[in-house]
């Protein structure tokens, strides 16, 4: 077994296959800074031990067989330098993946702007109730299995589900990460512009997305949201098997009279025509009935039968920070957590939450944190996605100091266009000393009996989430 060392092991991924690859037998180390749940826990629940910060000394006092360095690694970091200095192996987190975990595997990638996570938790699940006992990494904690990642738990060639990331793989390889991932069964759920910092436009994008479907065998099968025009664009470029997903007739899996009761879905599935049956799951709106449906695809292209899957739908558990209940205090005040960081996603997210708790206020956290949303190019689209709330907080841009006012996103234009449409406006930051203790401050004055409170992050938001819990509590 070798020694391997991560640099950067706090990533999502990057601490998800440490843990995995640890607990088939290799020595683990690792480093980062700024670590925070859930993948602080994650390590240390799983005894991994990890330098806090990064330096030479930390390589020097591990003596690895490998370093895997994550992508937001770039030249100038010390320990990299040493590694090169010293001529130490370098590979990047996706390379190792396909080397030592997907391997000979039937190999199912899930991609797409949004609903990777959900849907990769949902065929992993549906694989592992049938007994097929896949390998998997998911990008976050699938509460069905309570790890990010792990190899396939047979001892033949089985399946490996990935998320597959449409961004970039290491400071060495420019190109997106699930180019690496080989696929033989493939989702994709919807492209859209994101990741400004490395694409440039939309086109750029689907050009990644080109590169992948060119990359399945004839007799693959690539699964495409019917219902997104840049998706359908790339799949007629395919060489293998098309299927098509959505709500209309035309797509060859279609759901239909769908329901809900409070955050259970529920409806009926046409593959071809022929109507297969109802399903249940327990999740909310209508992009997730879309992220269940592509993940019953994919099971069927895996030789699931629709008994096994609809028995295995409703034993789903959602991923961590995927509308996340984080609990319900005092006098009835709720307190929600999600992901959501691109416009298409905070909307969708909100109209659901919204349809979940009926005629309850919605107030929104919203933390501009990805390279895409902390930039201007989303002024106009995050002044439309916020409908479904009645009260918003915009929190401080993230490493503002990376751009100039002419790229950087305007919150004060954003609140007062907000404010336009009659929302209550609260732009956190002015004071950077009590940051984000005067979101605190606001909405202890604020919130009422009934509230929804939705944090939206793909980031810690400066320990928001237990500064509101401890808040709640305390005023309980």
């Amino acid at each position: 077994m070798s020694s391997i060392y991560f640099l950067g092991i706090g990533g999502t991924a990057m601490a998800s296959v440490a843990v995995a690859l640890s607990h088939a037998g290799h020595a683990i180390t690792g480093s980062d800074t700024q670590l925070y749940p859930p993948m602080s826990t994650y390590l240390e629940e799983h005894s991994l031990r990890y330098f806090n910060g990064f330096s030479e000394h930390n390589l020097q006092s591990a003596s690895p067989d490998m370093v895997v360095v994550g992508n937001a690694i770039s030249r100038g970091n010390p320990e990299l330098e040493y590694a090169l200095d010293n001529h130490i192996e370098l590979v990047s987190m996706p390379d190792l993946v396909r080397k030592t975990l997907i391997g000979g595997n039937t190999s199912i990638v899930v991609t797409g702007t949004h609903g990777k996570t959900t849907t990769t938790s949902i065929v992993a699940w549906l694989l592992e109730h049938g007994g097929l006992k896949p390998g998997f990494l998911v990008g976050g904690i699938p509460e069905n299995f309570s790890v990010g990642c792990r190899a396939s738990g047979r001892e033949t060639p089985g399946y490996f589900v990935t998320e597959g990331d449409e961004y970039d793989t290491a400071f060495f390889d420019k190109r997106s990460k699930f180019l690496h991932y080989r696929p033989d069964i493939a989702i994709i759920n919807n492209i859209e512009f994101d990741h400004a910092d490395i694409f440039n436009s939309l086109e750029d994008i689907k050009q990644s997305f080109r590169l992948f479907v060119n990359l399945i065998p004839k007799n693959g099968t690539l699964i495409v949201n019917g219902e997104d025009p840049a998706a359908l664009d790339i799949a007629s470029r395919a060489f293998c098997k098309v299927e098509r997903f959505g709500m209309s007739e035309k797509c060859e899996w279609t759901a239909i009279n769908s329901s809900s009761d409070h955050d259970v879905s529920s409806f009926e599935i046409i593959h071809r025509g022929s109507l297969l049956g109802t399903v249940r799951v327990p999740l909310f709106g209508t992009y997730n009935i879309m992220n269940a449906l592509a993940a019953v695809a994919a099971a069927n292209a895996a030789g699931l039968s629709f008994e096994a899957v609809s028995k295995g739908l409703p034993l789903f558990r959602r991923p961590k920070r995927r509308m996340e209940t984080v609990g319900t205090f005092g006098s009835n005040i709720t307190l929600l957590e999600d992901f959501a960081h691109h416009p298409t996603a905070i909307r969708v997210t909100l109209e659901a939450i919204s349809q979940l708790y009926e005629g309850r206020r919605i107030v929104t956290c919203f933390e501009p944190r990805s390279n895409t949303t902390t930039r201007n190019i989303f002024q106009k689209e995050l002044s439309l996605c916020f409908d479904a709330a009645s009260v918003v907080v915009l929190g401080k841009v993230h490493r503002s100091e990376r751009y100039g006012p002419e790229e950087r996103l305007d919150t004060g234009l954003l609140k007062h266009e907000l404010e336009q449409k009659g929302k209550t406006v609260f732009l956190a930051g002015e004071n950077a000393e009590i940051y984000p203790r005067d979101i605190v401050s606001f909405l202890e004055s604020l919130v009422e009996p009934g509230d929804v409170v939705v944090i939206l992050s793909n980031g810690s938001f400066a320990d928001l989430k237990n500064l509101l819990i401890e808040s709640f509590n305390k005023n309980s």
